[in-house]
Order: structure tokens, then C-alpha cells, then sequence
């Protein structure tokens, strides 16, 4: 389903499946409202990004659900590409997408997840203050298609979640950003707030991951041996 502007695609989902009769998926040219993690706004040029929501099978792991469409993203992107923890897609050191899980829970059960996702396509111009943007026309030069990127999308999500789950997870660890260097962190206070990534002023110390866990919790090696667990927004890169 595509329109040609909305609040934000996460937000119509929602409004269309509380309605009885949501489409498998919505995207569209503009978003009034888009959102991010933990509140953070996204920024997109009118009819030149891949601005959609997926309503996907409900599932009692919720945080697979940001690995399997985190690897999908990565895949329709290219191999170059990583994923920076928990569900970002990062080409070198700048921001090629954002994504976010919402999960509607009754009771102990998950009536229905929301993957709402933005991928930078053909924008080159960058006005918000978001610290590292990149777009894939940037990357290769080329401007794309966002129906046919949409349809490719569909397809990977659809191959990713028919694909054996240690599979996944094992795809999703290779491709992690920063997987394998000892590179500055920054621990920081859980806060729902809109964040910026850290900065090199900050008190950093350096680790690299040694694995994620199906909670979503990162275990990062310091180099002093130690390990440090830490939830989302626990902890940020140093960029």
C-alpha cells in the first residue's frame, strides 16, 4: 500500500489494524512525523527515500524480530554494509538506515509487531542535525528505483524469516559493525530522550563485541579482559 504523504507509516499501521483491515505493508514519499529509536526523529527529502512499515508474524522473541529485519536491510544494501547493534545499517562510519520494532502486547502474548523502517536512497543533501547521513546515491552514484527497492525489501524479509534462526543470528554477528577492532564506547544513563552519539571528548573506554544475546544485550570485551553487558541506550559508540 503506498500513500502519498502520512504522519508516520509506523502510526497509520497501527490506526489501519486497529481498524480490522491493515495491508501487509505501507510505504510512502513523505513522512510528517517520522520517528527513530527511543524518539528520535528522521529526516527525508519528499519522494526520495524508502520510508515503509511491515506488519510482520507476531513472535514471543521480540528482539529477533530487529535481527531478522536488520539482516534483510543489510543484504538488500550489500555485503559492504554492516549493522551497528541493535538494528542501524551503516555504511563505513555513516548512517544508511534506521530501523524500529513496535510489538503490541496482551497479556504475556505479542498480538502483532510493526517493523518500521527508512533507508536513505537518493538524498544527497543533508539538513538536520543528525552527525553522519549517507544514501545509497551516494554510495554508487545511481539513482534508484524506491517501487522496485520496495518490492526487493519484501523479498529479503520474506527469504530472512523462512531462514533458520541460527542461521540469521550468525549472519547478523559476521555483519555487525565494528565487530572485531577495539574501538571507543561511551556508557550513558537509560533515558527515553532524543541522544546523539557520543563524542571523542567523552570518557571512552575501548572494547570490542564479543556477542549479542537474544535479550538484545550486548557483551562487549575491554581490554583489560572484562566483560560489560549493557541493554540498548545503555551504552553508545563513540563515532
Amino acid at each position: 500500500m503506498f500513500v502519498n504523504s502520512t504522519h508516520s507509516t509506523n502510526t497509520l499501521m497501527k490506526e489501519l489494524i486497529a481498524a480490522g483491515n491493515p495491508p501487509k505493508f505501507i510505504y510512502t514519499g513523505y513522512q510528517t512525523a517520522g520517528r527513530g529509536q527511543a524518539g528520535n526523529s528522521w529526516e527525508s527529502e519528499p519522494n526520495k527515500n524508502l520510508l515503509c512499515s511491515i506488519l510482520l508474524p507476531p513472535t514471543n522473541e521480540p528482539f529477533y524480530l530487529n535481527v531478522a529485519v536488520s539482516v534483510a536491510v543489510q543484504r538488500l544494501c550489500g555485503e559492504e554494509v554492516t549493522i551497528k547493534w541493535p538494528n542501524d545499517i551503516y555504511w563505513g562510519d555513516q548512517k544508511l538506515a534506521g530501523i524500529l520494532i513496535e510489538n503490541a502486547i496482551m497479556g504475556a502474548e505479542v498480538q502483532h509487531a510493526i517493523a518500521g523502517i527508512g533507508l536513505n536512497v537518493n538524498q544527497t543533501e543533508w539538513h538536520s542535525e543528525a552527525p553522519n547521513p549517507i544514501s545509497l546515491k551516494q554510495i554508487g552514484g545511481k539513482t534508484l528505483d524506491l517501487d522496485e527497492l520496495m518490492e526487493r525489501l519484501l523479498d529479503e524479509i520474506q527469504i530472512v524469516l523462512s531462514t533458520p534462526q541460527e542461521e540469521v543470528w550468525a549472519y547478523y554477528k559476521a555483519h555487525l559493525y565494528r565487530r572485531t577492532v577495539f574501538r571507543p564506547f561511551v556508557e550513558r544513563e537509560v533515558s527515553t530522550a532524543p541522544t546523539m552519539n557520543a563524542n571523542a571528548n567523552a570518557n571512552a573506554f575501548m572494547a570490542c563485541i564479543k556477542d549479542v544475546l537474544p535479550s538484545g544485550e550486548i557483551i562487549l570485551l575491554d581490554r583489560e579482559g572484562n566483560e560489560r553487558k549493557y541493554h540498548f541506550k545503555q551504552v553508545r559508540y563513540v563515532l
